[in-house]
C-alpha cells in the first residue's frame, strides 16, 4: 500500500488597504496566495480561470469593498475576429517579429523598460525599479514563463511581453515598448501576436488580466472582441449591454 503525504493546505491572505492605481480616490485590497511546490502549475491554472493574476510567486485578485471595477477578461482564440482598426495595426507592424525567449532579464530589455516607465508611468512605483528589481519580476516565477521579445528588421529591441503559459492559454503578465514608438500601437500588436501564437499552439484563450472601464490605462482591453468576462464566477461573452452599462461613469 503506497503512502501519499497529506496535501499542504493553501492559505489565502488579504492585503492592507492602499490607494487604487486605476481609479482615483478609491482604495485597493487584494486576496493573495503563494504559488509553490510540485503543484504550482496546476494551482496557477485553476487560479487564472478564477480571475487571479500572477506576480513573482504570488497569485492575487482584487477584493475591494464596495467596488467591482476590475473585471477579468480573456480572448477566445477560435472566435476572435480583429476589427478593421486592429488589422491596420497588424499591417503597420508586419516587419516586427516576436521571438520567444526564456524568462531571463538583460540590460538591453531593462533600458527599454526604464524608458517606457519614465515616459508612461513616471509617478508609479515601477519607474524607480532597479535592474535587480526588473530581473526579479522576470525571473522569479514558479511556472513556465516566457519573455517574448519584439524586434525590427535590424534586430533592434522594440518591446517585450512577460507571458505565462497556462494549460488553457497564454497570460499576458506585463508588456512594455519603446515610448517613442507609441503611434505604432505596439502594445496592441503584442496582444494580436499572442492570439496568433495561442492559435498555433492549439490553446483556446489569451488572458489579458483586468478590464477596468473607468481607467484609461485598462479600458482598451475591450477592443479585442469578441471577448469573455468573468461574471458571477462564470466566464461569459461580453455583450453590448455590458459595454454600455460598465463604461457609464
Amino acid at each position: 500500500m503506497s503512502f501519499k503525504p497529506p496535501r499542504r493546505p493553501q492559505f489565502f491572505y488579504t492585503t492592507a488597504p492602499l490607494p487604487c492605481p486605476y481609479v482615483a480616490g478609491r482604495t485597493e485590497r487584494k486576496v493573495v496566495t503563494e504559488i509553490t511546490g510540485a503543484e504550482a502549475e496546476t494551482l496557477h491554472d485553476k487560479l487564472s480561470r478564477a480571475g487571479f493574476r500572477r506576480s513573482h510567486n504570488i497569485a492575487y485578485a482584487p477584493v475591494c469593498p464596495g467596488c467591482s471595477s476590475c473585471i477579468p477578461i480573456r480572448i477566445p482564440v477560435a472566435s476572435f475576429q480583429p476589427s478593421r482598426s486592429l488589422r491596420k495595426i497588424a499591417i503597420a507592424n508586419a516587419a516586427v517579429h516576436g521571438t520567444i525567449a526564456p524568462a531571463r532579464a538583460s540590460a538591453e530589455q531593462f533600458q527599454v523598460f526604464q524608458r517606457y516607465q519614465q515616459a508612461r508611468h513616471g509617478d508609479g512605483d515601477m519607474a524607480t525599479m532597479s535592474f535587480y528589481d526588473y530581473r526579479a519580476m522576470v525571473e522569479d516565477t514558479p511556472i513556465e514563463t516566457w519573455l517574448v521579445e519584439f524586434r525590427d528588421p535590424d534586430e533592434q529591441l522594440l518591446g517585450a511581453c512577460l507571458t505565462d503559459k497556462l494549460g488553457d492559454g497564454l497570460s499576458a503578465v506585463y508588456s512594455y515598448f519603446a515610448p517613442d514608438l507609441e503611434k505604432r500601437s505596439l502594445g496592441t500588436f503584442t496582444i494580436l501576436w499572442l492570439v496568433e501564437r495561442a492559435r498555433l499552439l492549439g490553446l483556446p484563450y489569451v488572458y489579458l488580466g483586468y478590464w477596468v472601464p473607468e481607467s484609461r490605462k485598462m479600458a482598451y482591453k475591450a477592443r479585442f472582441r469578441p471577448c469573455e468576462i468573468l461574471s458571477g464566477g462564470k466566464w461569459r461573452p461580453m455583450t453590448e449591454t455590458d459595454l454600455a452599462l460598465l463604461t457609464v461613469e
